[in-house]
């Protein structure tokens, strides 16, 4: 029989009219792919859904009630949402550090013959107003802050006062309680009342955050594009990224990229950055920002889904970091510190018109193996545009050859065999990245023609090896000019 038909056997001898269908042939153009974030993060008792359960989540609503009112990872998906509503995203969430201890801070509220008015309390980027009355002690002042702060439910710490003292603590154990940022007055012409004063003493001593062990193995075979961690110890990296590079590698080829962010003075992030080299993770700087780290990773994350999704090659510069507030402007980056940064593996931002925009988002890659410089995954859309490439090359090859035989070139076949040969697969690559050429991702299609070797293997005769060396589409990140001006 000369073709090779999948459902009717040679040996039919009842009568009728038979037919079959091959949708090997049937789908044009690039395949479409469904792409995951997965957000990890510290959940409350007071949610439904135990630590290390992989669980869809679709609204805030549903996360504050999967993991707890005010458990960081409801407040990670709140503003996941408001920056990205539409990509499919995951929860797997971790119980805090049974041998971790929470962060705590102290407002400390004086009170001399006070004028009537409003305290703006931040809380972590959130804010509270308490109003104060003539008659109003300390004491009665710092009750006020302490109700207000225990009436949000969705905060991320507690608080008790005591003669004129509040205590904030974190709601989680670990090092993230830390960052939570407490301050008065951030909004211009916010100012305390008259006769009021209330010192700050930052959140500290929260230690040891949740391992990702489990979290880690509850992840399975299940690809997730875009994992958003607030986790920036050594130990949870070291995890994360070698979790990430077997995934990236060629038999699981399930690959990711994780996003997180850091807070911190430019000496503490640039030693930070310079201390990792994964080209599988990017971290952003979050400054001296209000709002909690975990919430700028988990913004930065759902921007940089939203966006790389459609167009895995277009950078993400100017995009708008949905709902995060800008670092006061005494706090800003300069050109030179962000400069710096960029060259550290850090991933920098702009602030225009009170309006946080990323600048460069790369990745934490600086070094190859021989400890030189190393330009190669410098951006973050290099590895996922080659994650679009795989998959693209891998859908491609499997769908035109799921179940052909294997022939040299040249080999006789009748027409309608299943039959496949270097060059018909040749043929198929070189179709495919036109596509990918004409979608933006690859350019210089006549080198990699060039370039591409398709050969039977010469130690298994049921294998085909391809090299190929596709060049990627850059993105525009500098431009350039010398103006030469005449009088």
């Amino acid at each position: 029989m000369a073709i090779s038909f999948n459902g009717i056997p040679v040996s039919t001898r009842v009568p009728g009219v038979y037919a079959e269908f091959d949708a090997s042939r049937a789908a044009r153009g690039l395949a479409p792919e469904q792409q995951r974030i997965l957000v990890l993060g510290q959940r409350l008792t007071t949610g439904s859904v135990a630590a290390g359960v992989p669980t869809m989540v679709n609204s805030a609503a549903e996360a504050e009630a999967y993991f707890g009112r005010g458990s960081m990872l409801a407040r990670m998906f709140a503003a996941l949402k408001g920056a990205n509503r539409y990509t499919e995203s995951w929860a797997i969430a971790l119980d805090d550090n049974g041998a971790g201890v929470a962060a705590t801070g102290t407002l400390t509220v004086t009170a001399t013959t006070p004028k009537a008015g409003t305290i703006a309390l931040y809380v972590g980027g959130v804010r509270l107003t308490i109003g104060v009355a003539t008659t109003d002690t300390a004491t009665t002042i710092a009750t006020a802050i302490a109700a207000a702060i225990t009436a949000e439910t969705s905060l991320p710490v507690t608080a008790t006062s005591t003669l004129g003292v509040v205590t904030v603590t974190a709601r989680h154990k670990g090092e993230l309680g830390n960052d939570i940022d407490l301050r008065v007055n951030y909004q211009q012409g916010e100012q305390l009342p008259s006769g009021v004063t209330v010192v700050v003493a930052a959140m500290a001593s929260g230690v040891t955050n949740p391992t990702l062990t489990a979290a880690i193995a509850a992840m399975g075979e299940v690809q997730y594009h875009y994992i958003i961690s607030p986790y920036t110890d050594a130990t949870s990296l070291t995890a994360a990224e070698a979790e990430l590079l077997d995934r990236f590698g060629p038999l699981r080829a399930n690959s990711g990229v994780l996003y997180t962010a850091k807070k911190g003075i430019v000496s503490a992030l640039s030693a930070f950055g310079s201390g990792r080299n994964s080209h599988l993770v990017s971290c952003i700087d979050a400054g001296n920002a209000p709002q909690t780290t975990e919430i700028w990773a988990a913004v930065y994350g759902g921007v940089a889904a939203f966006n790389l999704a459609t167009d895995p090659a277009r950078p993400l510069r100017t995009l708008t970091l949905t709902g995060l507030m800008a670092p006061a402007e005494s706090a800003r980056r300069t050109w030179n510190e962000r400069n710096t940064l960029l060259f550290d593996g850090i991933s920098t931002t702009t602030v225009v018109v009170g309006t946080v925009q990323i600048e460069r988002s790369i990745t934490m890659y600086q070094i190859n193996a021989a400890a030189a410089p190393d330009t190669s995954y410098l951006d973050v859309t290099t590895p996922h545009t080659l994650f679009a490439v795989r998959y693209q090359f891998r859908t491609r090859m499997g769908l035109r050859f799921p179940r052909h035989k294997l022939a040299s070139d040249g080999v006789p076949a009748s027409p309608g065999q299943a039959i496949a040969t270097p060059a018909s697969i040749r043929a198929e690559i070189v179709a495919l990245f036109y596509e990918l050429e004409a979608a933006g991702l690859i350019e210089g299609m006549d080198q990699f023609k060039s370039n591409l070797i398709v050969e039977r293997n010469a130690g298994d005769p049921n294998r085909v090896d391809v090299l190929m060396a596709p060049d990627l589409v850059n993105g525009l990140q500098v431009l350039a000019a010398q103006i030469q001006f005449l009088l």
